[in-house]
């Protein structure tokens, strides 16, 4: 069966994230999106997990639920998972070195095993819900394989300039030069908003590392902006831990990955490279014209993902992916190889009614809209992916439908994101006109 899965976000402890991020309002929200199984995210954090032992109960294997109660009805079905992202923070080879890696474990007493030994270590769990540590990736990996042996580590926004395993202020050329003889124990990696996976295919040690999406959300509207889709036999701890072993191992198991829902590379904060205060931004092309130096403020630019990928790829791989549209019109992107399963590109539908209706993601009536269409049509994902254009007008309209068309088809522009700055996406050539239109009377119904 097909699970929607984003197994990355943060919860109300964690810095920079809404302080409604809380059990119940993620369930609630990946009902409304389509998501089947989520993370419980940073257990790391004493007072988070305390609500977790509080607010969940086993499901099955290594998997959660909450438990019934008025504030949780209607999400009962939503399952989770355990796992925190942790910051570590070290020198290697003369290099400052700041990495972020998911880790998993499969209960709730191993989870409270790996908050005991990274205080043991000296590190202040209290202060973040994404703690800091002085552990090394390769330590970190070690220390959790110690804990549970079927715990497993995801390096995380692996292209991130200043936080991943690959990024170019502080990252590693190699998943072997940061996880040194531990390397094969890297079964997978996340891409990250910047990047998409045929970015990833170029780069030869993931050849047969399996390629996964989360939307690392810091609020509730922002979940499953990217996600991974698994094809388990049931949904379990195990099962998904085999789903992302199956490409390193070659198992014969049947749970693999099905497909993942990308973000539009371009529309990440680091894509290109540029100086967001100097409003500076440049393309791989241009940087090699110009070099990495700010015209503005002389000082090197941020590395955008785009380049950084060059810089690590075989061109033996370039042209990986072809696409293909299928009879909703949704442009699907495979592996010319057949090792890497398919994938497709959104645009969050919000961002889709919000310009349909020559308004903002932050409008209640954009807002509005966007709750109908998921009540009526099923899920945000189903109003994605499935839903008749016919059937997407007759809801929302004939302008918001065929925006929905248009992003199916990747028919879109997008100014590309670079120096922490999200990319910006044009759907129409000109901007909508704000309209009180079918549709919002609609809304009065």
């Amino acid at each position: 069966m097909h699970v929607v899965a984003d197994l990355h976000l943060h919860s109300k402890y964690s810095r920079a994230v809404s302080p409604i991020m809380t059990l119940p309002v993620m369930a609630d929200h990946a009902r409304i999106k389509g998501i089947d199984l989520l993370t419980a995210s940073d257990f790391t954090h004493p007072l988070w997990f305390k609500e977790m032992q509080n607010l969940l109960e086993e499901a099955g294997d290594g998997v959660y639920r909450l438990h019934e109660t008025e504030e949780t009805k209607g999400a009962k079905d939503v399952l989770f998972l355990l796992s925190t992202e942790i910051s570590s923070i070290y020198k290697q080879g003369d290099k400052l070195r700041r990495i972020h890696n998911l880790i998993f474990v499969p209960s709730l007493s191993a989870a409270e095993k790996v908050n005991q030994e990274l205080t043991k270590r000296g590190c202040n769990l209290n202060a973040d819900g994404r703690p800091i540590v002085g552990l090394s990736a390769h330590d970190l990996l070690e220390l959790i394989l110690t804990i549970d042996e079927r715990a497993f580590l995801i390096p995380c926004h692996i292209w991130t300039p200043h936080f991943g395993v690959y990024g170019s202020a502080s990252g590693f050329d190699s998943l072997e030069e940061a996880f040194g003889d531990l390397a094969s124990q890297i079964y997978g990696i996340e891409t990250g908003l910047s990047s998409d996976p045929d970015m990833n295919w170029q780069v030869p040690e993931l050849m047969h590392r399996t390629i996964l999406s989360f939307s690392d959300a810091h609020s509730a509207p922002k979940m499953i902006r990217e996600a991974t889709v698994f094809d388990l036999e049931s949904i379990t701890y195990e099962n998904v831990r085999q789903a992302i072993m199956r490409l390193k191992t070659k198992s014969d198991t049947s749970n693999k990955i099905a497909y993942t829902l990308e973000f539009y590379p371009e529309e990440g904060k680091y894509h290109f490279s540029g100086h967001r205060n100097c409003k500076v931004v440049l393309g791989p092309e241009e940087i090699r014209e110009k070099g990495v130096v700010c015209p503005v403020c002389k000082r090197r630019l941020t590395e955008g993902v785009f380049m950084r990928v060059e810089q690590l790829s075989d061109p033996k791989l370039f042209g990986r992916a072809e696409s293909k549209l299928n009879t909703e019109g949704l442009k699907w992107y495979t592996d010319k190889m057949h090792i890497q399963p398919p994938y497709v590109k959104l645009v969050p539908l919000l961002e889709i009614v919000a310009e349909g209706m020559g308004s903002t993601v932050s409008s209640q009536k954009a807002k509005n809209m966007f709750a109908m269409l998921c009540a009526k049509l099923g899920s945000e994902l189903n109003v994605l992916l499935h839903v008749s254009i016919s059937d997407i007008e007759s809801v929302a309209g004939e302008q918001i439908a065929q925006g929905v068309k248009k992003v199916r088809g990747g028919e879109i522009a997008i100014d590309p994101g670079f120096d922490g700055e999200f990319g910006k996406v044009k759907i129409w050539e000109e901007k909508p006109k704000k309209q009180e239109s079918k549709a919002q009377l609609r809304l009065d119904i």
